[in-house]
């Protein structure tokens, strides 16, 4: 593993390699003096993808907002008609708190399994609503905590509460 990682260094920092090409001194030919390579020199933010325009969002993508996702497509109709049920058991009940449990826990599995399909602005929704119904729901929390933390690390916004998008559509 380290061996692979190692060479995988090696080849980019020969391939992204801009400095000025050298001569080799010969003085018994007339080439000595023209560039071993011809072009301009580069400098690493001429490769960088961080001052490039921002693309467009895409006018088809499932949100058309400000979040676009991303991830694998999931059949999610299990976990949202659990939902659906623990939604009306909550709306019969509203001081049942094992109705709350119960749609707390139904968010959740459905926010874990967006997470394992990589959707996880969508995830951190139900993660949120799961909080909504059960404050003391420590797996939500964690993972609440977890992907703020990953958009955080990578120095971009993440979906503050209610702008997360809806899964992706999944198509069979």
């Amino acid at each position: 593993m380290k061996l692979t990682i190692l060479v995988i260094l090696a080849l980019t920092l020969i391939g992204c390699n801009n400095s000025a090409p050298t001569q080799i001194a010969n003085s018994n030919t007339a080439t000595s003096e023209r560039p071993i390579r011809s072009g301009t020199a580069q400098n690493t933010i001429a490769h960088s993808t961080e001052n490039m325009p921002q693309k467009p969002a895409d006018p088809g993508s499932a949100t058309g907002g400000k979040w676009s996702q991303s991830g694998d497509p999931i059949d999610t109709s299990r976990f949202d008609g659990v939902i659906a049920e623990a939604e009306k058991a909550v709306k019969d009940k509203p001081g049942d708190e094992s109705a709350k449990k119960t749609l707390a826990q139904a968010y959740f599995d459905r926010g874990d399994a967006l997470t394992k399909a990589r959707q996880y602005a969508s995830a951190l929704g139900d993660y949120r609503r799961a909080l909504k119904y059960d404050p003391n729901h420590e797996d939500a929390k964690q993972w609440i905590d977890q992907i703020i933390g990953i958009y955080t690390m990578m120095k971009k916004d993440y979906p503050k509460e209610g702008e997360e998008p809806p899964p992706l559509p999944f198509k069979k």
